[in-house]
């Protein structure tokens, strides 16, 4: 068994995402995603990331394809959860198994006080035993708070539960290769064939890659797997080989982080010259304003920006401590011109924190 495999035996806590693909092709597969999560044992903890209100709704309400109006797709959403946690419930209830409804937006996770607030129900819900059914809320999101779809989701709910595995269900075997070959184990230079798309879901495997990487970095180990092989759960579980597994990162990011690099949404990006890049490649500088090139978009103290080399490649990103305005101002200065900007504390102005940095992989 490869030692990533048998790590999997040894997870206490799993998010399983299901994708609308997968539930659409098999009406029975919430019921045995319950019987497999029942079989797994009482002394592990699950959260299932769900897709699929929308599919549902849109055939509750005589729409022949997925629209694209943002009102109709929260209509859709709206018509289409209560019967998606119907089902959850009935099938789960069937096993002596509860389940609970969440229901996040971007916006949620992006607040810090609200991201704990989140983490703190879960965890709750998991002391209690029950199964955290989790799903976007899809009937108030707006492109502006949109996870953009579950896997992303999934992604940031691992961390959020300190989740050991993240299983992203889909109606593949795996990650393919050129030859259309499950890739076992997949590396970051791996070349990815290509896959069915889907009408009714948003993501696809890029994404599901992604998702996988990002969990990786929380330090949990990830795996691709097809839904509708029977017993997937407990296989992968079991440390077969099913899927494609992502290792852990060896270097895990801690929460706050991954929160700042995979969750917040840049509000813009500043320019770094050649000096800057190396300084911040340590690990142990922060990004001053003699390092400045330039800066793109409008920010504020406190927004998440990139942080981007003089050949346009991403550094990193982090917590802006001035607002756009002044990193223009600030740029390529130091010391006393720093003071007639800024006044007498002008020489400890820093643009980005180390301690609000992350670095790129």
């Amino acid at each position: 068994m490869h030692a990533g495999r048998a790590a999997l035996t040894k997870a206490q806590r799993v998010v399983v995402k299901v994708g609308s693909r997968a539930l659409a092709s098999d009406r029975d597969l919430i019921s045995e995603l319950a019987t497999q999560l029942a079989k797994a044992g009482k002394e592990r903890s699950f959260v299932v990331v769900s897709s699929g209100a929308i599919a549902l709704g849109c055939e509750r309400l005589g729409y022949r394809r997925r629209p694209k109006e943002m009102a109709k797709l929260q209509a859709a959403a709206a018509a289409g959860q209560s019967v998606l946690m119907q089902r959850y419930a009935e099938a789960f209830e069937r096993e002596g198994l509860v389940v609970a409804q969440v229901l996040l937006t971007h916006a949620d996770l992006a607040d810090r006080e609200r991201v704990n607030n989140a983490r703190q129900a879960l965890a709750a819900l998991l002391d209690a035993g029950a199964v955290p059914i989790i799903n976007e809320n899809d009937t108030v999101s707006t492109d502006e708070i949109r996870f953009g779809d579950n896997d992303q989701l999934a992604s940031m709910v691992a961390p959020l539960v300190s989740a050991e595995l993240l299983l992203l269900l889909t109606d593949v075997p795996g990650v393919l290769d050129e030859q259309g070959e499950r890739i076992a184990v997949m590396h970051a230079d791996a070349k990815i064939g290509k896959l069915p798309g889907s009408a009714l879901g948003t993501g696809g495997i890029a994404s599901k890659i992604d998702a996988a990487v990002k969990a990786s970095r929380a330090g949990a180990a990830a795996v691709i797997g097809p839904a509708l092989e029977p017993n997937v759960i407990v296989d992968v579980i079991a440390g077969r080989d099913v899927g494609t597994l992502f290792l852990p990162d060896a270097s895990a990011l801690r929460a706050r982080k991954h929160w700042i690099m995979y969750t917040l949404r840049p509000r813009g990006a500043v320019l770094l010259d050649d000096g800057a890049v190396r300084a911040l490649g340590s690990g142990k500088s922060s990004l001053l304003p003699v390092g400045v090139l330039g800066v793109k978009g409008e920010f504020h103290p406190g927004d998440a920006i990139r942080l981007v080399s003089a050949t346009g490649a991403e550094i990193g990103r982090g917590l802006a401590r001035l607002a756009s305005a002044d990193v223009a101002r600030a740029a390529g200065k130091k010391g006393p011109d720093l003071d007639v900007l800024f006044g007498a504390l002008g020489h400890d102005v820093v643009v980005v924190h180390k301690d609000d940095l992350v670095l790129a992989r």
